[in-house]
């Protein structure tokens, strides 16, 4: 029986009784929530409190998102970008990178050249340049720039003929310069002849020669000097000889003066007391009135020196006709005049714009075939072949899809006959180079194309694919060995830990360099002989740390606590201890994968990257040698180097921070 009344005695000594009811006995606040203060924080786990600490590090989250990038782009571009980078395309090479149209300044596929030989002859610039890819080209007036050497470009200038013998080396004191022996026919035209001498420069280090002008010929097997002129010491002038009138006057018999047959015109340059005494030649001009000798007269004559002297003597083994020469002393070119440009080159118009090409009937019949063109080759073929003829087989060209057709214009045909055979028939045509190679538009290659014509954007990201494959394999085997080494070693101690450190302190002793070089001898210059090779090392650094890390933990409070309680060992050192030191490990081992990339990159500078396979060392080592001339061959992948390792070192920071245990639940 439930007894309804209690009885006590209260704090005056008094007896109260109270009666007690079942409501007594319910909560006054059953369904309301009682605490002495407000929670500031909700429960999480270990990772979500890292993943928050990391996105507070600002850097790193940027570096995450930057090699996040660079991964899809190396994941992504290789399989997504059309052009081919197997094979070299001859036609493509070194064009510059083009994002914009060309005209805006700033990667449109253009180069700017200055100080570039002028061709005045073709109006362009010296060397392999194309005209129709040439623009805003300007260069510098005559008399601006002078050469002393024989330029195929220069023209004009003096021969300058220099004295090598000192006065009173009477046997023989004088030079000579002596132009082609001719036979001249004295008996059916008269000949002339035109000098015209420098001045030397006011600066130049020699003096005024002494000059005359002689005519040799052969006289009984014998050479024989005829003067034409006195000996002259003065330059800037011009003199005119009569060369018939002077042979008379210097009593060369009527007979000789008939008969001879081999002859020149001589100046020669007397020695003298100062150092090497010379004379500038700026015209030597024989001429004639017989007109059957005027061409050849004119091939012997100078009226261009850096002409006459870029005749060579020999030709194999023949001599040269027309060729000057020189005896007892020198000849050079003096003040040629040579122009330079400056100009702005539009490497894709020059590769892929519309340009003269030869091709054979079966070719311009395989467009018709594919429904680009039409033309009709039989009523020409068949036809008498006038001109009239080939104006009405030009107009019967018609283009039928235009994206596709590379042939834009029909300039001429040829046609051999060729005995028992089809006659060979070659149009002369303007073609689309880049409609030809098959696109069906003009390419942009944003990075360019390297010296062999491939994509360049391509190959930096085929072998950033291939560089990061190689970092994350390599680590990810030095990570775990290294991890488990070190956890041995610093968890045991005593004789195990001093005999894994010795055998560690014999690997690491030995040079990397020379640990690749050997595998790479013995395996060949290869991916997996590469992996083996950093492997091999490469998990000294990673088991030092953890190493370290286990000799800082396991002698802690709670480790003692864990033990004490009955943990075993594999218990203390992957929930106890290893999570601790985890934030360290990891930081080195992120860091792990730039580096491979650099050692790999260093390897390859030194001749002995990957042969069968293509990596961002190799792309630097390819083209190191354009650093100069072609820089962006070389700057393109260090950018992206550079992004890698400085990515990866903001990341490996964050997660050190991020895993760290003692920071858990700080902001």
């Amino acid at each position: 029986m439930i007894n309804d009344e209690f009885t006590f005695e209260n704090d005056k000594n008094f007896e109260e009784t109270i009666k007690i009811d079942s409501s007594d006995f319910k909560f006054v606040q059953e369904h309301a929530k009682i605490s002495d203060q407000k929670f500031q924080t909700k429960p999480t786990t270990f990772f979500k409190d890292a993943i928050r600490r990391f996105a507070k590090n600002k850097s790193s989250v940027v570096a995450a998102i930057i090699l996040g990038i660079l991964i899809l782009m190396s994941l992504i571009i290789p399989a997504a970008v059309p052009y081919d980078i197997n094979n070299a395309h001859p036609s493509e090479i070194k064009l510059a990178p083009k994002l914009f149209d060309a005209g805006t300044g700033f990667l449109d596929g253009t180069k700017s050249y200055s100080n570039i030989v002028y061709d005045s002859v073709n109006d362009k610039p010296s060397g392999d340049f194309k005209v129709q890819a040439v623009s805003k080209m300007t260069h510098t007036n005559e008399g601006e720039n002078f050469t002393d050497s024989v330029n195929t470009y220069a023209y004009g200038g003096y021969i300058r003929l220099w004295s090598s013998k000192a006065e009173g080396d009477v046997s023989d004191e004088y030079s000579e310069l002596a132009s082609y022996y001719y036979a001249y026919d004295f008996s059916r035209a008269n000949y002339k002849l035109d000098i015209d001498v420098g001045a030397l420069p006011s600066d130049s280090f020699t003096s005024q020669g002494e000059y005359a002008v002689y005519f040799k010929y052969l006289e009984d097997g014998n050479y024989v000097y005829a003067p034409l002129t006195s000996y002259m010491d003065k330059g800037d002038q011009k003199i005119s000889i009569n060369i018939n009138e002077k042979l008379l006057a210097a009593g060369v018999t009527k007979q000789t003066f008939v008969t001879s047959e081999k002859a020149s015109l001589t100046i020669r340059l007397k020695a003298s007391s100062s150092i090497s005494p010379s004379v500038l030649i700026d015209q030597f001009v024989i001429s004639s009135d017989r007109g059957a000798e005027k061409e050849e007269l004119a091939s012997i004559s100078c009226t261009d020196a850096n002409a006459s002297l870029s005749i060579v003597k020999f030709s194999g083994d023949s001599e040269n006709k027309y060729y000057w020469t020189i005896t007892n002393g020198q000849m050079n070119l003096y003040h040629a005049n040579i122009l330079y440009c400056s100009f702005v080159y539009d490497t894709y118009e020059a590769a892929y714009g519309i340009f003269s090409n030869r091709l054979g009937k079966s070719d311009v019949l395989s467009y018709v075939n594919k429904g680009w063109m039409e033309i009709d080759f039989d009523t020409y073929l068949n036809s008498n072949r006038t001109e009239s003829d080939l104006a009405a087989f030009i107009a019967s060209f018609k283009i039928l899809n235009d994206e596709k057709c590379p042939i834009r214009s029909i300039d001429s045909i040829s046609v051999k006959s060729v005995p028992g055979i089809d006659p060979v028939v070659d149009v002369i045509c303007g073609c689309s180079q880049y409609r030809l190679l098959g696109y069906s538009s003009m390419p942009r290659f944003i990075m360019g194309t390297n010296d062999q014509g491939k994509d360049f954007f391509k190959v930096v990201f085929t072998g950033l694919r291939t560089s990061l494959l190689l970092g994350v394999i390599t680590s990810a085997v030095c990570f775990l060995f290294g991890l488990l080494w070190g956890s041995i070693a610093g968890y045991f101690g005593g004789w195990t830990d001093i005999l894994m450190e010795r055998f560690t302190d014999v690997l690491s002793g030995m040079p990397w360099i020379v640990v690749m070089t050997l595998i790479i001898i013995l395996m060949g210059s290869n991916f997996l002989s590469f992996a083996i090779a950093l492997c091999l090392t490469g998990w000294i650094g990673t088991s030092s740390i953890t190493r370290t890390q286990f000799y800082r933990f396991k002698r802690r409070e709670y480790i003692l606590a864990a033990r004490t309680l009955g943990a075993s060992d594999s218990r203390l050192i992957f929930r106890h201890i290893l999570p601790n030191a985890v934030g360290t490990i990891i930081t080195s081992s992120v860091l792990m994968i730039p580096s491979v990339i650099f050692e790999e990159a260093t390897i390859s500078y030194l001749g002995l990257g990957l042969k069968s396979g293509l990596s961002l060392g190799i792309v630097l080592s390819e083209n190191q040698q354009y650093i100069t001339t072609l820089p962006y061959l070389i700057v393109f992948p260090s950018v992206i180097m550079a992004l890698i390792m400085i990515s990866f070192n903001l990341f490996g920071n964050g997660l050190r921070d991020a895993f760290n245990p003692s920071l858990k639940g700080q902001d």
